[in-house]
């Protein structure tokens, strides 16, 4: 009776210890074992990074969609699914599989949930996504459009391999525009595609370089700007914005000329803000970008009306206080 009441209370602990998964049954927390099970069944990785207690979106998704026997049929053949889970509650995960996220949640530059990223069976991502509506089917259809772009990236590659010099950079800078990554995730995965690129095209025929170069600016324009961000000091942040905004052009001016209407903005200066965002919209005005300027410009406003109803209030309690003495 002893060893039956112990073995009771083993199986019981060790079902305690057992992950439940957000996306329900047919997730594994394991990174290492779902590499070797995408390459011995020849599928890719779906990987989602999801905060599982905490998270609204990625709550909805797992509603929505990961829970469905709709998207279980429809991926079990071409996906091994990975949960890399960053819960408020840490007693849900083991401290193995904690280091493990942590690891992974730096190395794929993860900034927030849910990510969802579709990788080969190396782990190499190839696209990203997230919360899609629509229910699991559409979310299905939306994962068979995105492993399109592995094909195109697998082509690029093939063709690079048959080619020399600028062709064969253009074939690789081909294959990561397909990929539609994040600097930092190409930075971290393909370093030598990126390498390759460089060598072949000393010329810079394919503008990769020139790119590249614009974008390591930018970020050391960020890197200094946050500097400016951390004292508060709006003044500095201003002067350096100004000073910076002739030294970069197209999308990434106009960002910069927009950062300077949220710093006027930040300081109660709503005219100001309004005049930098027009300044901004001019800079492209066909852009991604510029079509949300027009909704900021309407926030301006209403700040702008709100803070001369609040002065307006403040003079006359001024006003009165004065009388009553």
């Amino acid at each position: 009776m002893k060893t039956k009441y112990i073995l009771a209370a083993a199986c019981a602990a060790l079902a305690s210890f057992s992950p439940a998964f957000a996306g329900g049954e047919g997730w594994t927390p394991d990174f290492a074992a779902a590499k070797k099970q995408a390459a011995a069944e020849k599928k890719d990785l779906l990987m989602d990074f999801t905060g599982s207690d905490w998270c609204g979106w990625c709550i909805k998704l797992n509603d929505e969609v990961f829970k469905h026997d709709e998207f279980k049929a429809g991926v079990k053949d071409k996906f091994v699914l990975v949960e890399l889970d960053y819960p408020q509650d840490k007693s849900k995960l083991s401290e193995e599989t904690q280091k493990q996220n942590e690891e992974l949640q730096g190395k794929y530059s993860i900034q927030g949930y849910p990510t969802i990223l579709l990788c080969d069976p190396e782990g190499k991502p190839f696209a990203k996504t997230g919360y899609q509506e629509g229910g699991p089917e559409k979310y299905v259809a939306h994962l068979d459009e995105l492993r399109a772009k592995k094909v195109t990236r697998d082509k690029s590659f093939a063709d690079a391999e048959k080619a020399e010099g600028p062709a064969k950079a253009k074939a690789l800078v081909a294959a990561l525009d397909a990929m539609e990554l994040e600097d930092e995730m190409v930075a971290a995965f393909y370093p030598t595609v990126v390498d390759q690129i460089k060598s072949s095209d000393p010329k810079d025929e394919t503008g990769f370089g020139k790119k590249l170069a614009a974008k390591q600016k930018f970020a050391a324009f960020e890197e200094e700007l946050n500097g400016f961000a951390a004292k508060k000091d709006h003044e500095g942040a201003l002067a350096f914005v100004e000073k910076s905004a002739g030294e970069f052009e197209g999308d990434q001016k106009q960002q910069i000329v927009a950062t300077k209407a949220m710093i006027y903005a930040q300081m109660g200066k709503f005219d100001e803000a309004i005049k930098a965002i027009d300044e901004a919209k001019a800079v492209a005005p066909d852009s991604e970008m510029a079509g949300q300027f027009d909704g900021f410009k309407k926030q301006l406003e209403m700040a702008k009306e709100k803070k001369a109803k609040g002065g307006d209030k403040e003079e006359e309690d001024d006003e009165k206080e004065e009388a009553d003495q």
